[in-house]
């Protein structure tokens, strides 16, 4: 791999993969079927039960009215509550449902589980290989977020 073409290659493999995790994830699911877009702002409210719209939207770098629109669509399959906020009775706090708890969990567990399997379908080297790069990529993903806070 060339040094100018990594970065190009190291996005594409980590977006095809995460597409292709998506993607089997779905068809194991039951209904309804989340996007990319509701399990993330599930996940963020299972982390911070109480966040406000805005502060969920900063967060996953969406707009304000695409994450009213992502809460509107969860409150109605039943994953998410919104309760007014008694410091300011125009906004609102977001609590994830047991709903919400379970199919999360049943996600994280089905995930684990392709990953796992796919995993060991590689030689040691390979394995080996990506158990080193996880903190790498874990920082490459700090400092997005802190590039990303700072525009």
């Amino acid at each position: 791999m060339e040094p100018e073409t990594f970065p190009e290659e190291l996005a594409d493999a980590l977006v095809g993969l995460q597409r292709l995790i998506r993607r089997r994830l779905r068809r194991e699911l039951p209904d309804p079927p989340l996007r990319g877009a509701e399990v993330e702002l599930l996940r963020l409210v299972m982390e911070r039960p109480g966040i406000g719209i805005s502060d969920a939207a900063k967060e996953l770098y969406l707009a304000g009215n695409s994450v009213s629109t992502l809460v509107n669509q969860l409150v109605r399959a039943g994953y998410l509550v919104r309760e007014t906020d008694p410091a300011d009775r125009r906004a609102a706090r977001l609590r994830p449902t047991p709903a919400a708890e379970t199919r999360l969990r049943e996600w994280r567990g089905r995930r684990a589980d392709l990953v796992r399997r796919q995993v060991a379908r590689l030689d040691d080297a390979d394995r080996e290989a990506l158990r080193v790069a996880v903190p790498a990529l874990r920082q490459l993903a700090v400092t997005l977020h802190e590039e990303a806070e700072d525009a």
